[in-house]
């Protein structure tokens, strides 16, 4: 599938997306990025982390020119990593995905699920992403990037 099938099937609708509106998530990213390794819990530190990796495949939608729609809103957000990055990131998505399922966890459930190891590695893993998205971002999108 590709996000126009997406688009078609309802999953996802048509977003315009600026320089400003990526400056303002990129600074969004910057901050959780920062926060997360702060001392405090591991849960808020995952929570935290995982907020930043779910802004950075956010701005992999809006560059394509999407949106998700509400259901199934961070679902469809982290699989579109894997459209617009390619399959061999689909072991990144998978990763996201047992994230998105452990901070519904934290947020909702139960609290101290996650471990200093787990906050960590999800730290990384978005520091690592936020370079991959860049050069994308640059490479493909160059007129969202500031200059």
């Amino acid at each position: 599938m590709s996000l126009r099938d997406w688009a078609e099937s309802g999953w996802l609708r048509s977003h315009k997306t600026s320089r400003h509106e990526i400056a303002g998530l990129l600074g969004i990213i910057e901050r959780d990025l920062g926060d997360a390794r702060c001392d405090i819990s591991a849960d808020w530190r995952f929570g935290i982390a995982y907020n930043a990796a779910l802004r950075l495949c956010t701005i992999l939608l809006y560059a394509e020119g999407y949106r998700p729609e509400r259901n199934l809103q961070h679902y469809r957000t982290i699989q579109a990593l894997g459209l617009v990055l390619g399959p061999e990131r689909s072991a990144d998505v998978e990763y996201l995905e047992v994230c998105r399922k452990k901070r519904n966890i934290i947020e909702y459930d139960a609290a101290g699920t996650v471990t200093e190891r787990d906050a960590t590695e999800l730290v990384e893993f978005a520091e690592g992403l936020k370079g991959h998205v860049f050069e994308w971002l640059t490479a493909h999108h160059a007129e969202l990037v500031g200059s």
